[in-house]
């Protein structure tokens, strides 16, 4: 099994500049470069300071030029937001500036907050639809010469301008429910599930839906699939309950914003307060976030990730997003990199 990081800047004071949080986010990922992680990825999001990433492509141009070896990935575009010509190109041209170290995933997105902003009258059911029109418009634009008529876009015949470096260049769906995931494996696309705060029994089912569709369709090339779980190495149990409070004040901020109810200033939303904390979902209180997400000591970590890895998985996500201060999300990783990489090597 495969380890990357799932990293995006995010701020709820504004006194810290975003020139600050851009030269954060290179250091970590040049940190999991230098211990040999597979991939860094990077979202698309707009609006709010939780998670800022209007472009994940600028990010990951600006990457490839200071590192050599680590791919660089986008987890995920948000499909209804993307024209097929204008994706399949910008992709491309980000695969050119990385070499050849792009893998491009692909999401129909999940905030309101965002659908009613870039695409009015948008639900999770329309976006879907959308990626699934979009996902192979844009491998057949890299074929080239190809025209297009479908529900929500139509262009004459096109080929991407520029084409990717990679004669097959890496597509991962995020997919939760199985219509996703055979959706997937049909088109030729690798697998991004993520059980947010919902335990070890959610990430055993999303393997499951994962390999009832790979089934389904033996004439296809087997996936690959990766797991995406926010993860913290803590280095006493003391650490680790504080570790466990502070991602369960992510937690609720995350699931708030899900929401889309509660007033944003600035593009940031105020931490919650006692009485909304007191009726934040069962799975986003601390105990049940000590349970439910990868948190502890380095043998404890350990363990978790080898049952990860039995269950097939062939990547590991370091989901490092947290409202943590940039000095402990290191501390993390050093740790990591030091106590847990090795008993996957």
């Amino acid at each position: 099994m495969k380890f990357s990081l799932f990293v995006h800047m995010e701020r709820a004071d504004p006194a810290k500049s975003h020139r600050e949080l851009f030269e954060e986010l290179e250091e970590l990922v040049l940190i999991c470069e230098a211990a040999g992680f597979e991939t860094a990825w990077i979202g698309e999001h707009h609006g709010m300071e939780f998670t800022i990433a209007p472009n994940p492509f600028v990010q990951l141009a600006y990457l490839a030029a200071k590192t050599t070896r680590i791919r660089l990935g986008t987890g995920n575009v948000v499909a209804p937001f993307w024209h097929p010509i204008k994706l399949a190109g910008e992709a491309a041209l980000t695969d050119v500036a990385t070499n050849g170290r792009l893998d491009l995933g692909i999401a129909r997105g999940a905030y309101s907050f965002e659908y009613e902003r870039l695409v009015p009258g948008l639900d999770a059911w329309g976006a879907g639809q959308r990626m699934r029109e979009l996902v192979p418009a844009v491998k057949k634009l890299w074929a080239g010469d190809y025209a297009h008529q479908g529900e929500f876009w139509s262009f004459p015949e096109t080929t991407s301008s520029p084409k990717p470096v990679q004669a097959e260049l890496p597509v991962w769906i995020a997919a939760r429910d199985p219509n996703s995931h055979d959706f997937a494996v049909v088109n030729g696309c690798n697998v991004q599930v993520t059980p947010l705060a919902a335990g070890d029994g959610e990430v055993a089912s999303l393997m499951e839906r994962f390999e009832t569709a790979v089934a389904n369709h033996p004439e296809v090339k087997r996936p690959k699939i990766m797991l995406l779980q926010h993860t913290f190495v803590s280095d006493s149990p003391t650490e680790t309950e504080e570790l466990s409070q502070a991602l369960s004040d992510f937690y609720g901020l995350f699931g708030a914003w899900f929401q889309n109810k509660r007033p944003i200033r600035q593009g940031i939303m105020a931490p919650l307060d006692a009485e909304e904390r007191a009726v934040m979902l069962p799975a986003y209180r601390p105990e049940a976030v000590a349970q439910n997400l990868v948190i502890g000591e380095p043998d404890a970590v350990i363990a978790r990730l080898k049952g990860y890895e039995a269950l097939g998985f062939d990547q590991f996500s370091i989901w490092i997003d947290s409202g943590l201060p940039h000095a402990r999300k290191k501390k993390s990783l050093d740790l990591f990199i030091r106590h847990v990489l090795p008993a996957f090597l």
